[in-house]
């Protein structure tokens, strides 16, 4: 749509449910967890997985959204399309200010379309929601994970993070 003039390059949206939606902007403790997360990831798991950040998974017929970060398998690393959620081993969200968002809306999308794991990071709070075992009707796991827990990623086992780590003051 930006190629095509509907949107300005800089607009940050999402297509969330055929709906054109604006992203929250990038606060500070936001951009920093989602570094922090991004190289710890990076680390974790090599050339096991695509680190992707702030990249599209379509979700057919009508949603692209834009997970902060998302682990991909890896025979992504090299294919033109973009992610489906057959793709997708695990999507994070940062929550500063998106929390509720996050919880109500995107959760239940991710769930609907089979992606296997997603973690909140809400920074706030200082605590990693994890959710497991989708289904249409959401995630039927949901536990909560406070530092200095490490938590690791079920579809690939090397994405471990130190929530120590990941929550610095």
């Amino acid at each position: 749509m930006a190629e095509a003039g509907v949107l300005r390059p800089q607009e940050r949206v999402e297509l969330i449910e055929g709906e054109l939606l604006s992203m929250a902007p990038i606060g500070g403790r936001h951009f920093n967890a989602v570094n922090r997360l991004t190289q710890l990831l990076v680390t974790a798991v090599g050339p096991d997985a695509v680190v992707s950040v702030q990249g599209p998974v379509v979700l057919k017929p009508i949603s692209e959204p834009q997970p902060d970060l998302a682990l991909l398998r890896p025979e992504c690393r090299d294919r033109p399309a973009l992610p489906g959620p057959e793709d997708v081993l695990l999507a994070v969200e940062v929550a500063d200010t998106t929390l509720r968002f996050d919880r109500t809306v995107k959760a239940p999308l991710y769930a609907a379309h089979g992606i296997p794991e997603l973690w909140i990071v809400d920074v706030e709070g200082r605590v990693l929601l994890r959710h497991l075992d989708p289904s249409r009707q959401g995630y039927g796991t949901v536990t909560e994970h406070w530092p200095p827990e490490i938590v690791i990623a079920r579809q690939l086992p090397a994405a471990r993070v130190g929530l120590g780590d990941l929550f610095v003051s």
